[in-house]
């Protein structure tokens, strides 16, 4: 399972250092797409393919349906981690995430996200006010 969260900066080549306690979970490869709320998912090839196949079940014909799998899929690439636990994060994915040079990575489960470090606080600031609102609606029995 991912859980925590790690600052990291990009070195001068763009690449990230995984945190050590996700590299085994991820494996040598796995996969990077566009994330929602600006950030970047990553997920283990394992759970890479739970998702495709739900998303696969979709309904083609629904036009909000082939939006969303326009947009996680076109944004998604295999990457590959150097011995060092590093990765280049594409351009692409950078812009999307507005990733310039400090980010966090967050644990959420079956997958991780990455975050610039600005957006991540600016999303902590405002779901902060609202989080015992989103407990008593999930009724999560806490």
């Amino acid at each position: 399972m991912f859980m925590g969260q790690f600052q990291h900066s990009l070195d001068p080549k763009g690449r990230l250092i995984i945190p050590a306690k996700f590299r085994e979970l991820l494996g040598d490869t796995f996969i990077l797409t566009k994330g929602l709320d600006r950030c970047l998912f990553v997920y283990p090839k394992d759970e890479w393919a739970v998702l495709e196949q739900k998303l696969k079940s979709l309904p083609f014909t629904q036009k909000d349906a082939r939006a969303f799998i326009r947009f996680f899929f076109s944004g998604a690439v295999e990457i590959e981690m150097d011995k060092q636990g590093r990765i280049l994060i594409p351009p692409q994915l950078r812009e999307h995430a507005r990733i310039d040079r400090d980010l966090v990575i967050i644990g959420v489960s079956n997958r991780a996200e990455i975050w610039s470090a600005e957006e991540w606080e600016a999303y902590n600031r405002e779901a902060s006010a609202s989080y015992e609102e989103i407990a008593e609606k999930l009724d999560l029995g806490l």
